[in-house]
């Protein structure tokens, strides 16, 4: 058996390990883990996106809600070096799976300190960074109106002006839940995706669909505005109007 061979079943072992896991998860803790199976590579590749942009410095990173870390495995190679990744795991077993998967990490065998796992949720983060770029795995929709406006209210705080928050929506869940969900369970439904749709008729630059994960789904672009230019820096002609 050749070293390919090897790292190929090993991989695949290792994925079916993290799958059942997720599993598990999902059944001990439905409304938090929001899947029953981790995001596929079409999905993290649509996530990380925003990545591949140019940048005049190392951006800083956020990943909140990275479950057993399949985006963050693909948002680890798109690192530039000297950049930042903070990731935001509430679980705590998946946050013990996300600490090894950074410790082992080939891309970080020299960078560990530039990727750090913190066990919290991402509305009580407490830091004073500022991102370039917030991936977002949290299953908000399965979440209270009240929280989902709370958490992404903090991740407009803790973007700098023209940064991108990226987040996925699962296609057709309003209308599955209409169907098969309670009535409150309906409406509060309802309400979240009130919730969403404010943000993005504010700040959402685009819009994407990805079929190719189970189930499809919707990937968002939100961007922070920049600061409006005072008085002072505008054109004396237009100061003047």
């Amino acid at each position: 058996m050749n070293d390919w061979t090897t790292s190929h079943d090993r991989v695949l072992a290792q994925r079916r390990a993290e799958g059942w896991m997720f599993l598990l998860e999902a059944a001990r803790y439905p409304r938090t883990t929001g899947a029953v199976a981790p995001s596929g590579k079409a999905l993290a590749r649509a996530l990380t996106d925003p990545l591949r942009a140019r940048t005049p410095r190392p951006p800083a990173v956020l990943e909140a809600g990275a479950g057993t870390g399949a985006v963050t495995r693909t948002l680890i190679p798109r690192l530039a070096r000297g950049s930042r990744l903070d990731i935001v795991e509430a679980n705590p077993r998946f946050a013990a799976r996300l600490r090894h998967l950074v410790a082992n990490h080939p891309h970080l065998a020299d960078a560990h300190r530039q990727v750090t796992v913190h066990q919290a949720y991402v509305e009580h983060l407490g830091t004073d960074q500022r991102y370039d770029v917030i991936v977002s795995g949290l299953p908000l929709t399965n979440f209270a109106p009240g929280q989902v406006d709370r958490i992404m209210a903090r991740y407009l705080e803790m973007l700098r002006p023209g940064g991108i928050l990226t987040y996925f929506a699962y296609v057709g869940t309003r209308t599955a839940r209409a169907l098969t969900a309670s009535r409150a369970e309906a409406l509060r439904h309802a309400a979240v995706n009130e919730v969403m749709a404010d943000y993005q008729r504010s700040y959402a630059t685009g819009r994407r669909t990805v079929w190719a994960n189970l189930p499809p789904a919707h990937v968002w672009h939100l961007r922070r505005p920049l600061p409006a230019p005072s008085d002072q820096e505008r054109p004396r002609d237009m100061a003047d109007r």
